[in-house]
C-alpha cells in the first residue's frame, strides 16, 4: 500500500487520505500556485501506526526517504547536507481543520553543522541560530514531552539579563548562547542529548504528529465539533521557507473576507521577521494586513490576486497561511475559513447574489447551531453610560457576556462545575487550553491578534472573545490582572464586550442580539419546496410571536395546562379540584372557561389563521394542588375548608406513579366536564374571532392526549362533539374543526390504523412515547444516564435523540398503518426531538408531515428539513 503522496499527485477531492490541509497543498500545487516543494503522508499510514502501537514502520520510513530524495532534486538542497542544508516543516493535517489541536515542529534538519552552513550560506548567523532554537523548543515540546515553559524561562531570564525588551533584540551570539542552555534542558530531561541525525528526526517527528492525534486536546476539540475519532490525522512534509529572515521576510494569516462579520474583502494580519506559530500563538501582536501594501506593495497586489483566485476556485471563504522571504511571497495553506455565525450568514449570502453559489448550497454550508450563534446578546445601551471600562482589545469573537474571572483553564473548569459563569483571561491561550475555553462566557487575552489561537477557537465555538489587550497585565501566579491603576483578582465580575473590543467592570444586564434579516433570508430560502412543516409548541402571546417571527407555520402544540397557573387561575383550579359533586364542579369551570377564552383568542387573532393544534389538559391533578403549609392554609381561607380537609384530598390524589396514572384522556373519562369546558372555550373564542375578521379561515385542531386504544378515542370524541354541536345550534354559527390525538403509548402505535377510524390527525409525543417505550422516567433518568453514556451502554439520551431501533421502529409502525388506512391524515411530532436535527433527518424518512419544538429551535429545524431535501 503507498502510504505517502507527492503534492503533485494529489487533489482537494482526497481529502479523507491527504487530510484537508494535504489535499489543498496538492491542488495549490496544480493550480501551479507559489507552494514549497513538498509531500503528504496519508491518515492510512496514521491509523495503522496507531493500531499496531508501534514505531514508524521500516517500509514507511523508506517512502519517507525517497521522496526526501526527490525534494532533494527539485530544491537543489540535501537534508543533513553541511554546506547547503535542505530543512523541512512537519504538519498535522486532518480531514477536518481543528486549529492548533495537533502538533508542527519547523526547521527539522538543523543540527550543529548545518546550523553552521546555514549561517554561511544566508550569511546571516542570528537567523540561523533563531531557527535551531526553535527547532530544539518544538522537537522537545512535540516529541519527548519537555514542558515548553522551560524553554521559554530561559529565554525571558536572558532576555531580562540582557535587557532586551522582544525577540527580535537577540543577536547571533545570544541565540547560540541559549541554543547550548536548550541542548542542556534536553539532555536533563530526556537524558538524551538532542538526535543529531536529520533522518532520525524525522522519523521521531512523524511518529509524535501521528501520536497527537490522540491527545487529550485534540479528542476534547473532536467530541465538541462532532468529528469521528477513526479519521486520523495526515502529516505533510515541506520545504522550509523563512519568515523570521530580516525585516523583507515575514509570516501571516488572511481571509478572503471577514471571519467575524462577513465582510467582503481581505482581512487579516502578519508579522515581520517571524516564524510558523508566531501570528497564532499571540506571543507578539500582529499588523493589520492592510499595512503591508504600503511595506511591500508588489507582494499585497500579489497577495490579492491568488486570495480572489482561491477563493473563486474553491466558491468559499478562503482562511490562507503564507510565509514572505526577501519579498517572496509562498502560499503554506489554504482552508474554507472558520467563521462567526454572522460571517457564516452573510458571506453565504453575498456568495448567491455575486452568483458564485446557489441558494441550495448556501442552506448546504449553514450549519443549524449556529442559529443560535447568530443571535448573540449585546449589551443594554444604557446601563454601558455608567460603566467603567477596565481595557480595550481587538474584538475577536462577537458576542456580550458577564462572569468572573479565572486564570487557568483548570480553575475555570472547576468554577464552572460548580455553577459559576466564568470568564478565561490569560496572556495567550494555547490549545492546552480547550477545556477552560469551552465553560467559559467569554475568553480574554493580553496578547494576540485577530488570528490568534484564542480568537480563532472562540469563533469556531460562538464565545465572545477580546484578544490582544496590550494595557493589561495577567499575572497568573499572583492570580490577578492589572491595567493601569485598576486590578482585578481571581473570581472578581468583569463584562466582556466581543463586538466592540471593550472589558467593563461589574455585571452588565444584556439583551439577545437582532440579526433577524440575515436569519429571515436564510429561512425563507430554506422554506422553498420543504417538504415537511415546521410549527411551534407555544401558547404564550409572546412565544406566539417570536415563534411567527423565526418562521413557524402555525402552532403545533398548545399546552393548556400551562395557562392554569397564574395566581388567579390557580385558585379556581384548586376550588375545582377540590369540588365535592357536580354543582360545586361548575362554578370554578365556568371562570376558568373565561380564562381560557382570553387565551384563545389570543392565539387565534396572533395567528390569523394559522394551524393551531391546542392539547388538552395532560398532567394529574394533583401537580395543580399546594405543597408547602403556607399554600395550604391560603387555599383553605379561599375555599372556606379546612386544612385537614384538603390535605386529605391532598392524600386522595396521591398515586404512587402519576406519569402513568389518572391524567390526560383518563382523567377526562372519569370527570369529561373538564375537557368540554376546554372545548367550548375553542370553539367559542374561534367562533367570536371568526366573527371579527370574516376573512380568516379558522379551524382549530383539538388534541386529546394519553390515547391507548380505538374505544377511549370514540367514546371522548362523542362526548366532545356534543359540546360542540350545542355551540353551534346556540349560536348559530358553524366553523371547521379536528379533533385528533397525540400518540404517545405503545399500544396506540401498534393499533394506530384503528384509532385513525375516529381520529383526524395525530401527533407523536416523544417524551413520553420513549418513556414508555424505555421504562426510564424522564424525570429521573439524570441521575443515571451519563453513566448509561460512560459506560457505552447508551450512544446517546434517548430524550434529546431519537432511538431509531427501539421508539424510532414503533413510530414508523403508526406512520406506516395510518397510511395505509387514510394516506390524507396529517401526521406531525411535537416533542422537543422535533427540533433536534438528527431526530429531524429519522423523522423525514418515516414520513411525517410537519415537526413541532420550541420557538428558538424553530430556524435549526426549517434549514435541517431543507438540507436533506
Amino acid at each position: 500500500m503507498k502510504y505517502v503522496i507527492d503534492f503533485s499527485e494529489g487533489s482537494k477531492e482526497q481529502s479523507d487520505l491527504l487530510g484537508g490541509k494535504g489535499a489543498n497543498l496538492a491542488e495549490m500545487t496544480k493550480l501551479k500556485l507559489p507552494v514549497p516543494t513538498g509531500f503528504t503522508i496519508t491518515t492510512e499510514a496514521c491509523l495503522d501506526y496507531l493500531k499496531k502501537k508501534e514505531n514508524v514502520s521500516t517500509e514507511l520510513n523508506l517512502e519517507i526517504r525517497q521522496h526526501i530524495f526527490s525534494m532533494e532534486k527539485r530544491t537543489q538542497k540535501k537534508l543533513g547536507d553541511a554546506i547547503d542544508p535542505l530543512l523541512v516543516s512537519v504538519r498535522s493535517g486532518s480531514k477536518f481543520s481543528m486549529p492548533g489541536m495537533m502538533d508542527t515542529i519547523l526547521n527539522l534538519g538543523l543540527n550543529d553543522e548545518t546550523v553552521i552552513g546555514l549561517t554561511k550560506k544566508t550569511g546571516d548567523g542570528r537567523f540561523a541560530f533563531d531557527c535551531y532554537r526553535r527547532l530544539l523548543q518544538m522537537f522537545g515540546d512535540v516529541v519527548c514531552g519537555i514542558d515548553k515553559n522551560r524553554f521559554e524561562e530561559q529565554l525571558d531570564f536572558y532576555k531580562s539579563k540582557k535587557r532586551y525588551l522582544a525577540d527580535t533584540d537577540m543577536q547571533a551570539e545570544d541565540w547560540q548562547e541559549l541554543v547550548a542552555v536548550y541542548k542542556d534542558i534536553f539532555l536533563e530531561v530526556t537524558h538524551q542529548p538532542f538526535p543529531q541525525n536529520p533522518y532520525e528526526q524525522l522519523s521521531l517527528a512523524v511518529e509524535a504528529v501521528f501520536r497527537s492525534w490522540n491527545n487529550r486536546r485534540a479528542v476534547t476539540y473532536r467530541r465538541l465539533h462532532d468529528i469521528s475519532d477513526s479519521l486520523g490525522t495526515a502529516v505533510n512534509i515541506q520545504e522550509m521557507v523563512f519568515g523570521n529572515f530580516g525585516e523583507a521576510s515575514g509570516t501571516g494569516v488572511a481571509f478572503t473576507r471577514n471571519p467575524a462579520t462577513g465582510e467582503k474583502g481581505i482581512f487579516g494580519e502578519f508579522l515581520l521577521n517571524a516564524q510558523g506559530e508566531d501570528v497564532v500563538a499571540g506571543i507578539r501582536t500582529p499588523q493589520p494586513i492592510s499595512e503591508l501594501e504600503a511595506l511591500m506593495p508588489e507582494v499585497y497586489q500579489e497577495f490579492l490576486e491568488l486570495g480572489h483566485l482561491l477563493e473563486s476556485h474553491y466558491k468559499d471563504m478562503q482562511d490562507i497561511e503564507f510565509t514572505i522571504e526577501n519579498r517572496k511571497l509562498y502560499l503554506l495553506q489554504t482552508r474554507n475559513g472558520k467563521r462567526t455565525a454572522k460571517s457564516a450568514f452573510k458571506v453565504c449570502i453575498q456568495l448567491v447574489e455575486e452568483g458564485i453559489i446557489s441558494k441550495k448550497e448556501a442552506i448546504k454550508r449553514i450549519n443549524p447551531t449556529m442559529i443560535t450563534q447568530l443571535l448573540h446578546p449585546v449589551f443594554e445601551p444604557d446601563e454601558l453610560k455608567n460603566a467603567v471600562v477596565f481595557a480595550k482589545g481587538l474584538p475577536a469573537s462577537p458576542g456580550a457576556a458577564s462572569g468572573n474571572i479565572y486564570f487557568t483553564a483548570e480553575k475555570a473548569k472547576k468554577a464552572s462545575e460548580q455553577g459559576e459563569k466564568v470568564i478565561l483571561i490569560r496572556q495567550e491561550t494555547s490549545p492546552e487550553d480547550i477545556e477552560g475555553m469551552v465553560v467559559s462566557e467569554a475568553i480574554v487575552t493580553s496578547r494576540g491578534g485577530m488570528t490568534s489561537h484564542a480568537a480563532v477557537v472562540a469563533r469556531g465555538m460562538g464565545v465572545c472573545c477580546v484578544a490582544g489587550c496590550e494595557t493589561v497585565y495577567v499575572n497568573e501566579f499572583l492570580e490577578q490582572a492589572t491595567a493601569g491603576d485598576l486590578i482585578l483578582h481571581q473570581g472578581d465580575t468583569i463584562s466582556v464586550d466581543g463586538t466592540t473590543g471593550t472589558i467593563y467592570l461589574g455585571s452588565i444586564p444584556y439583551v439577545e442580539g437582532d440579526e433577524w434579516q440575515l436569519l429571515e433570508t436564510i429561512t425563507d430560502w430554506a422554506k422553498e419546496g420543504a417538504s415537511i412543516g415546521v410549527k411551534a409548541n407555544a401558547e404564550t402571546p409572546a412565544d406566539i410571536k417570536t415563534a411567527l417571527k423565526l418562521g413557524a407555520q402555525g402552532i403545533g402544540l398548545a399546552r393548556t395546562e400551562h395557562m392554569f397557573f397564574g395566581e388567579e387561575r390557580i385558585v379556581e383550579m384548586r376550588k375545582m379540584i377540590l369540588a365535592e359533586n357536580k354543582e360545586s364542579l361548575l362554578a370554578p369551570l365556568d371562570r376558568l372557561k373565561e380564562f381560557q377564552k382570553n387565551d384563545f383568542r389570543a392565539m387565534f387573532t396572533l395567528l390569523k389563521g394559522k394551524a393551531c393544534t391546542i392539547r388538552l389538559l395532560d398532567p394529574p391533578l394533583h401537580e395543580f394542588l399546594p405543597q408547602t403549609e403556607e399554600e395550604i392554609i391560603h387555599l383553605a381561607n379561599e375555599t372556606k375548608r379546612t386544612t385537614t380537609e384538603i390535605k386529605h384530598r391532598i392524600e386522595e390524589l396521591h398515586e404512587q406513579n402519576p406519569m402513568l396514572g389518572h391524567r390526560g384522556c383518563r382523567l377526562a373519562v372519569t370527570t369529561p366536564e373538564i375537557y368540554e369546558m376546554q372545548v367550548a372555550a375553542i370553539i367559542e373564542s374561534a367562533i367570536e374571532v371568526a366573527q371579527k375578521e370574516p376573512t380568516l379561515e379558522i379551524v382549530p385542531e383539538i388534541m386529546i392526549p394519553l390515547i391507548g386504544s380505538k374505544e377511549e378515542m370514540a367514546w371522548l370524541r362523542e362526548c366532545l362533539e356534543q359540546t360542540i354541536q350545542t355551540i353551534f345550534t346556540k349560536t348559530n354559527q358553524v366553523i371547521s374543526y379536528k379533533i385528533g390525538t397525540m400518540l404517545e403509548i405503545p399500544r396506540a402505535c401498534l393499533t394506530a390504523e384503528k384509532i385513525a377510524e375516529v381520529s383526524d390527525f395525530f401527533s407523536f409525543g416523544t417524551n413520553d412515547l420513549t418513556q414508555l417505550t424505555y421504562g426510564f422516567s424522564r424525570d429521573d433518568s439524570g441521575k443515571f444516564i451519563k453513566a448509561y453514556q460512560d459506560k457505552k451502554l447508551l450512544k446517546e439520551d434517548p430524550f434529546q435523540h431519537i432511538d431509531e431501533e427501539g421508539v424510532g421502529a414503533l413510530m414508523k409502525i403508526a406512520v406506516d398503518k395510518i397510511r395505509g388506512f387514510d394516506p390524507s391524515i396529517k401526521i406531525g411530532v411535537c416533542g422537543e426531538v422535533g427540533g433536534d436535527p438528527q431526530s429531524i433527518r429519522f423523522l423525514k424518512k418515516i414520513g411525517v408531515d410537519y415537526i413541532s419544538c420550541s420557538p428558538y429551535r424553530i430556524p435549526a429545524a426549517i434549514l435541517t428539513i431543507a438540507q436533506e431535501q
